[in-house]
């Protein structure tokens, strides 16, 4: 379970409307943008015709089952937590035709022709891939398994510190950074009767949040817990203060980003 940043370029098609536009920009992206939100972002998007998930839903509540060579991985959690993909695997192609067949429905019959590239930012610095939830969130982060693609940009007394932005993203490479507080037995989680778990094996992450109840068993393997909430801002100070511990004579400044052009600074003084 990894959490990716994408870029969506769009092309559309069709006949000139009354304005003599296939469709007005403004228009153009605050439809598409709306739904791609709506039906997509901060989703976990599931391949259901793989042979390796399994999924039941009973009124607005969906049960997620996958088998991971990483791992199993088990989730209950409401409907909108999830996107139902019917393809085998999660990857441009199959995104890409997800959100086309959504598009059509919402744009003009004047637009003929929809076509989507889906592209990953361009990084040149090291970056991780991370998911997490954020329960105080009054928005689509509240979901306990949505994620990112990130960039992090360390500086140890002033000077580029290469070295522990490949630290950063090779600690927290395709990882879930679970809150300390969210983390519970597992015998309160309620999951499906296929979920095989062990306090050995996965941690129990549960909490309520405004959209509902999020369940989640992890393998531990996948997970780092951190003692506070997950937002970017106290990453950054998380990073920052690990840093500090590791080379206390030093000073650090960590830019952490998340997802594509935004993020949050620290900076640890000697």
């Amino acid at each position: 379970m990894v959490g990716e940043s994408w870029i969506v370029d769009v092309l559309l098609d069709g006949d000139l409307d009354e304005q003599n536009m296939v469709l007005d920009f403004a228009k153009v992206k605050r439809t598409i943008k709306n739904t791609i939100d709506e039906v997509a972002d901060h989703r976990l998007l599931i391949p259901t015709a793989c042979s390796e998930v399994r999924w039941q839903q009973q009124g607005d509540k969906v049960w997620m089952d996958f088998s991971s060579l990483q791992g199993d991985i088990h989730l209950a959690c409401p409907s909108q937590a999830f996107a139902l993909i019917p393809c085998e695997i999660i990857d441009f192609d199959s995104v890409n035709a997800f959100l086309q067949k959504a598009l059509r429905a919402v744009l003009p019959d004047n637009v003929e022709g929809i076509a989507l590239t889906l592209r990953n930012e361009i990084h040149e610095a090291p970056f991780y891939h991370y998911s997490h939830g954020l329960k105080k969130h009054d928005g689509n982060c509240q979901r306990i398994a949505h994620g990112h693609r990130s960039t992090i940009n360390i500086f140890e007394n002033g000077i580029a510190a290469p070295k522990w932005d490949e630290y950063w993203a090779k600690r927290w490479k395709d990882i879930y950074l679970g809150t300390e507080e969210d983390v519970v037995n597992l015998s309160e989680l309620t999951l499906s009767p296929q979920a095989k778990v062990s306090e050995e094996t996965h941690y129990g992450f549960c909490y309520q949040a405004p959209q509902g109840e999020f369940q989640l068993a992890m393998p531990k393997s996948r997970c780092e817990i951190i003692p506070h909430d997950t937002t970017v801002e106290l990453l950054a100070e998380f990073i920052a203060n690990t840093l500090v511990e590791k080379t206390p004579q030093s000073e650090f400044k960590v830019i952490a980003y998340e997802g594509v052009g935004k993020g949050a600074i620290s900076v640890k003084h000697i």
